[in-house]
């Protein structure tokens, strides 16, 4: 790397401040490099001040290539606990993967790791009962995993890292740099830390947004099917897969492809349809079905994926302007039919037999469903379409399903409104949806893409209710608050839940997850549904702002 480069990143690291232990007078440096194919390489430095941690450093980055992966850090607010401690907070932890600090079994940084290395390597694991969002994590230290990573790193095997009566835990402050540009990292204590400060969100939302579609359409195999996701921490691929989630993922590359104008993977995109339907799909009839038949389980019929299936046919004639799945489309509208009770209710999931299986699974399938025959009823005029789509509106109003704050009510009282442009019932059901649920919205420290796109969703709704006139429905309501929090969730996905690559090379084969998106709850994982709740809320929101 050249020395211009490398003076660079000294400046960029001094700007940050608080370079020294104030108490000791040492100057402890971590730096992170990767050539994008590899997990980074990270060693620590200790100096008597900055300057000789610093020629350490300068020594290291010289061997690295010029357009390598570089995260420089600068150890701060060192704290000794005792293990006990420690190992009771991370066993009270709610989120695996949620601790935030560095730590070193010893006081002189020989075994230190940084937050990253920690979560990278899977290194603080989850009690086996831990159920996410049910009960505490009960994580504790996987120690014989992390002495052969030290030895590893460091040339020579530590001392017994259990026997460790006290650790050393840090903060830290730093810069990332790609090999073209350097970025402070966040510092806050929120989910933010440790990524990139957005310091163009314009520019870096769009830029994120391409490698986004580039990821997921990289998941389409030659087949058509979906590599469904991975756990990047532990080097797993995940076997499972899931008919609801291969269709609304089409969907969501859809958009993605308009956004970008990536036209080369729309064959992608419909070799994936055409899997789906030879392969997750049953006719009865002249009803076409999506069928999910999942390990060790009676297979089943679900209005979700019903809705999603006839979503991603829509937005494919909408995108490629081909006709070629439209009879498909109305097939399935066909199917609806079989799941919908006289009072106007859906059946939720049925058997292969269309026999009703569970009458409710989830609230997420009536708007999945309202919103899809909305948008086909926008391609086929059809007034069968029209009026079930009407009877699911009304009944939704009737049973006060805006106590829901689902996203997916609001897309379609959105696309209803189109249609239906001065019912105010529908406008009603909308605002609740969203209002009674800002402070959940507003507090939420995880990414959780589907705040997003009910934002989204909520935001374009009071512009359209003022453009029609029926301005008094949103007096009650804060509507600054409503933008408020719509830039700030963009945002804070964009930084807690992409794979950036400072997050991404403490991982395996590192730019392999550069444009996914990931849950830091569960391992890191990275699914092909996470890629596409992510994608639509952004490009929604890139699309409406910009």
């Amino acid at each position: 790397m050249k020395r211009t480069i490398i003076k660079k990143f000294k400046e960029a690291v001094i700007d940050l401040g608080d370079l020294t232990d104030r108490s000791t007078g040492e100057s402890t440096l971590a730096v992170s490099v990767s050539n994008r194919k590899k997990r980074a390489a990270v060693h620590f430095y200790r100096g008597d001040s900055f300057n000789q941690a610093w020629q350490q450093v300068s020594e290291t980055l010289a061997a690295a290539p010029q357009d390598a992966w570089v995260r420089i850090e600068i150890v701060q607010a060192i704290q000794r606990r005792s293990a006990a401690a420690v190992k009771k907070s991370l066993a009270a932890m709610t989120r695996m993967n949620y601790w935030r600090d560095g730590v070193s079994f010893d006081q002189d940084f020989k075994t230190a790791l940084l937050e990253m290395e920690i979560n990278g390597h899977a290194f603080f694991k989850p009690g086996k009962d831990h159920r996410i969002g049910k009960n505490p994590s009960s994580s504790w230290i996987d120690y014989p995993q992390i002495t052969k990573y030290l030895t590893r790193r460091n040339g020579e095997q530590p001392d017994d890292l259990a026997a460790a009566q006290n650790i050393w835990t840090f903060t830290t402050a730093g810069i990332f740099s790609d090999g073209t540009q350097i970025w402070p990292l966040d510092e806050s204590a929120a989910g933010e830390r440790g990524t990139r400060r957005l310091v163009a969100p314009r520019q870096e939302l769009r830029d994120y947004l391409s490698l986004g579609e580039a990821f997921l359409a990289r998941q389409i195999k030659e087949t058509g099917q979906f590599v469904y996701g991975y756990y990047p921490a532990e080097q797993r691929v995940l076997s499972s897969y899931n008919s609801v989630r291969h269709f609304s993922s089409i969907y969501a590359l859809l958009e993605a492809i308009a956004y970008t104008d990536n036209w080369d993977d729309l064959p992608r995109a419909k070799q994936a349809l055409t899997w789906g339907l030879e392969h997750l799909t049953i006719h009865v009839n002249d009803a076409l079905f999506v069928i999910e038949r999942p390990k060790n389980k009676d297979p089943e019929v679900k209005l979700g994926a019903q809705a999603m299936l006839i979503l991603a046919l829509c937005k494919y004639q909408e995108v490629s302007k081909d006709e070629a799945f439209m009879d498909r489309a109305q097939q399935a509208f066909n199917g609806i039919i079989a799941f919908r009770q006289p009072s106007g209710r859906f059946n939720h999931v049925l058997n292969p037999d269309l026999t009703v299986k569970d009458a409710f699974r989830i609230i997420y399938y009536e708007g999945e469903i309202t919103f899809a025959m909305a948008r086909l009823y926008e391609l086929i005029h059809d007034d069968r379409v029209l009026d079930m789509m009407q009877q699911s509106l009304d009944f939704m109003v009737a049973h006060d399903y805006g106590r829901y704050h689902d996203h997916w009510i609001a897309y379609a009282v959105n696309e209803a409104m189109l249609i239906f442009t001065d019912n105010r019932d529908y406008m009603r059901l909308g605002l609740k949806n969203v209002f009674n649920h800002l402070d959940f919205i507003e507090k939420r420290d995880t990414a959780y893409p589907t705040l997003l796109e009910l934002l989204d969703a909520a935001v374009k709704m009071t512009d359209m209710i003022k453009r029609t006139g029926n301005d008094d429905l949103l007096e009650q309501y804060d509507v600054q608050r409503l933008r408020r929090a719509w830039h700030y969730r963009a945002l804070h996905e964009l930084a807690t839940g992409a794979f950036q690559p400072e997050l991404a090379m403490y991982f395996y084969a590192p730019s392999k997850f550069v444009g996914g998106f990931f849950a830091r709850h569960d391992h890191f994982r990275t699914r092909i549904d996470d890629c596409e709740h992510f994608l639509s809320g952004l490009i929604n929101y890139y699309n409406y702002v910009y």
